[in-house]
């Protein structure tokens, strides 16, 4: 069983030139967690998954551990091992060679590494095809070698960077259940980049959202999807809608915003100035679609488009100053009660379903 540690990132930052790819972030990843760095492109998850693996030198801060600095330490010896996207398996190598290549590097004896890399294989049900070379392997196969290479130095830490992404739909969720049974086998730390919100929702124990070199949010999936702490990782989660007004007024704990079309809505918070700009967060599937006509603690709007889902229908309404508010209702709900696109409808919510938007300090 292989040790887990904890990373520590402290005000790391990754300046190219004039371009400041990461700024100054901090993060505690606890140890024996499965964490996913979550972002579009240029965000800067990766390279902050090469600044943990040593592939990319910091700036600026420093990366522990367990209890020990390893800002300047070569990735060799920093005790985590990297899966790269591309698997970059050696095309000449049987699979046990493969596996087995860093024990080499490292003067383990032949028959000793060779021995662990079955092992390893065996770990990945990969041990029948050990004799074969990489190009008479499936995506899903390669895959599996080069988690056995990275895991055969016992790493505390195993970092991924967009391992899936090659992988076609059906077998991206089957590896999905691999990799976290494997991390809850070895019960070491293992560190993922991704830029797909369901990867991140069902792998990670914790989700680091990025966004222009600064974390948004850390935190367990139930609460970045309940409770998002910015209109960024509202919108790209994509569980929320996001309205954008100023305080009108506060009062006993609930914030009162107008928007520009009109309307005003409330929302549980505090410590906001009248006049300052703020955003609140809406679910999708709490959102209830009613006539025009009915009363409604939401707003007025018109269907702009619908998207039949199977178990559920996604319908966008244009209104409240928003071109893209959604209304995810089951099938049953919809199909009782049809729209079509340019109807006039409302939409209504409860107080407790809004949630009152922060902003990430610049």
């Amino acid at each position: 069983m292989s040790k887990a540690a904890e990373i520590d990132i402290a005000s790391v930052s990754k300046v190219y030139g004039t371009t400041t790819a990461v700024h100054a972030i901090s993060l505690k990843i606890p140890a024996g967690s499965y964490c996913c760095f979550l972002g579009p492109s240029g965000c800067g998850k990766t390279s902050t998954l090469r600044m943990i693996a040593g592939h990319e030198s910091i700036t600026s801060g420093d990366i522990r551990l367990g209890n020990m600095v390893v800002t300047d330490f070569p990735p060799a010896k920093r005790g985590t091992a990297m899966m790269f996207q591309s698997y970059a398996l050696f095309p000449h190598l049987d699979l046990i060679d493969n596996v087995a290549f860093s024990l080499k590097m490292k003067g383990v004896d032949k028959d000793v590494r060779r021995a662990k890399a079955l092992d390893m294989l065996k770990l990945m049900q990969m041990e029948a095809y050990a004799t074969r070379r990489p190009a008479q392997l499936s995506g899903g196969q390669q895959q599996r070698v080069a988690l056995a290479r990275a895991l055969i130095t016992d790493p505390e830490a195993l970092l991924l960077d967009e391992p899936l992404s090659a992988l076609d739909p059906f077998l991206k969720i089957r590896m999905r259940a691999e990799l976290k049974k494997l991390q809850k086998t070895l019960g070491i730390t293992f560190v993922h980049v991704t830029h797909s919100q369901e990867e991140a929702m069902a792998l990670a124990d914790i989700i680091v959202i990025m966004n222009d070199g600064r974390i948004e949010q850390a935190a367990a999936p139930r609460q970045v999807f309940e409770r998002p702490a910015t209109a960024f990782v509202a919108r790209f989660m994509g569980d929320h809608n996001v309205l954008s007004g100023r305080v009108a007024s506060s009062d006993n704990g609930v914030l009162t915003m107008a928007v520009l079309e009109g309307q005003s809505f409330s929302v549980r918070g505090s410590g906001r100035q009248v006049g300052e700009a703020i955003d609140i967060g809406i679910r999708t599937d709490r959102v209830r679609l009613q006539e025009a006509s009915e009363k409604t603690l939401g707003f007025n709007g018109i269907v702009s488009n619908i998207e039949y889902r199977g178990a559920s229908v996604k319908i966008t309404v244009i209104g409240a100053g928003s071109d893209d508010f959604t209304v995810i209702a089951s099938d049953g709900d919809y199909f009782a009660k049809p729209v079509s696109v340019g109807d006039a409808v409302s939409l209504s919510w409860a107080k407790e379903d809004a949630v009152l938007l922060g902003r990430v300090s610049a």
